[in-house]
Parts: C-alpha cells; structure tokens; sequence
C-alpha cells in the first residue's frame, strides 16, 4: 500500500529526509495546485525527475539546458522520434556530439531542478509508491539527497521570507520616479532583465511570472531585490486589500514532529 499524506503536514524535505534515511526505491506522485511532480529513487538516492506539464525526453532536457541548438533540437526530434533516451545518448555520444558527462550533468541539473521547484509546495497532496521507477528506456542516476536537504531547507527559510515581503502575486508592478534614476545604468543579471521588460502596472507580478516561466521563489527573489534597490514599487489594485501573511507550514512543535516522522519512518519501512 503506498504511503499518502497532505504536505501541510509533511514538508518535501521531511518526505526527502524518510526516503534517505530508510533507503526507499520507488516513486514519490506529488500533486500541487497547479502541477503534478513525479520524483523517483533507488535505494534512497535521486534517480529521476518529471514536471507533470513538461515533456522530459532526453532531446527536450539538452535543449533546455542549451546543449541542443533549436535547429539540431528540431532534427533530433524529428529523426530519433521513435528512440529511446539511452538510444539516443548513444547515439549523441558515438557521434561525439556530446560527452557522456555533458549527457549527465544536463540530467543532474534537471531532476534535482525539479526538487528545487517543489520545495516550496505547501498546498497539495502526496504519494509514495514503493517499487514504480521510471520505463527501461529512460537514463537515470544516482544522486545523493544530503546536499539537496539542506539546500532544501535554505529555500524554505528564504521563501517564508519572501512571502513575508511579498504576499500576494496578484500585485502590479511600476518604476519608481526618482530624479536621476535610469535603469539602464544598473548592472542587472539576464533574469532580472527579463522581469523588468515586462514591467507595467497592466501586469501582476504572476503574468509575468507565468509568461517568462518562472517559478513563485524566483519570480520573488527577483522583485524583492529590485523593490530594495529602490527601482520599482508595488501597485495594488484598487478596492482590493492584501493581508502580509505567513505559509501554513508543517507542524513547528518539537515533540509533535518528532513523533509523527518516527510513525512515517516507520510506516515506509514496513512498506
């Protein structure tokens, strides 16, 4: 029977944490408000990650991660449809298109990305189901989850933060009108470019968010810096009052939790 919860009341990490600790192989089905992730291990190890909304063929992962020119993507795609991922990574590597570690790290980078992105899920529920891995023709690895908890946890500190700041993504945005200010004299990262092109007071910060895909923790990293560099402000729709407010997360109480990850510890174990 697979294990299943709420994650208000077991956070990713905690679930991450049980896994690790009793050396699980399987597949964990999180189902958010507006995604679904499936995050799979083997014995206890990261091995492969899916975004429900995105495609996660090998050819998809090398162009997001700019391994694949558009144009290469589009023949690969084209050609090598009915391949599987270890077939074509062969196939990639054979043809010294591309070194099994670039292969690899591309992987890396987009299953522990995956982690990254539903860490900060509060809303939602969870499964784990014992045995399920991803199908043969899929390539999948062996990460260790330490380093993934603790960043893990950074990011659940730093999203209460934001959150804390920054309440509610139904907000607009506008430059501040500060004599002498010229945001084209200000040294911004290409993320922060993005968010500031789309910079209107027609436009809440979650359109912009949804329209350069980023996710709630970057799209507030970014207009919290910009709001302490004094470069915009907060527009707030009018007759609409937003409240600064807190996540509801998990049980804080020592004892409590303690309590219910030892009867979750044990419940995977007798899976």
């Amino acid at each position: 029977m697979a294990l299943k919860g709420n994650l208000r009341d077991f956070s990713i990490n905690q679930l991450l944490n049980l896994i690790n600790l009793a050396q699980k192989t399987g597949t964990l089905v999180v189902e958010g408000p507006s995604d679904s992730a499936w995050v799979s291990f083997r014995e206890g190890k990261l091995a492969y990650s899916k975004m429900g909304s995105e495609e996660d063929d090998l050819a998809t992962v090398l162009h997001r991660s700019r391994k694949l020119s558009k144009s290469h993507f589009n023949t690969i795609k084209a050609r090598a449809a009915n391949m599987s991922d270890k077939e074509l990574g062969l196939l990639l590597i054979n043809a010294n298109y591309l070194s099994q570690e670039e292969i690899l790290d591309s992987l890396r980078s987009e299953f522990v990305g995956i982690l990254h992105r539903i860490f900060t899920w509060v809303e939602g529920n969870f499964r784990f189901e014992d045995g399920v891995m991803p199908s043969d023709g899929k390539i999948t690895l062996q990460i260790g989850l330490e380093n993934i908890i603790i960043d893990g946890t950074r990011r659940l500190r730093e999203w209460e933060q934001l959150q804390d700041e920054i309440p509610s993504l139904d907000i607009a945005l506008r430059f501040t009108d500060r004599p002498g200010a010229d945001i084209r004299k200000v040294n911004l990262s290409v993320e922060e470019w993005r968010v500031v092109s789309y910079i209107d007071p027609k436009n809440t910060i979650k359109q912009i968010a949804d329209t350069i895909k980023m996710n709630d923790l970057e799209i507030r990293r970014v207009v919290y810096g910009l709001l302490q560099a004094g470069l915009v402000e907060l527009v707030r729709p009018e007759g609409v009052v937003f409240e600064r407010k807190k996540p509801s997360f998990p049980v804080t109480d020592a004892e409590e939790q303690k309590s219910l990850v030892n009867r979750i510890i044990n419940r995977i174990r007798s899976l």
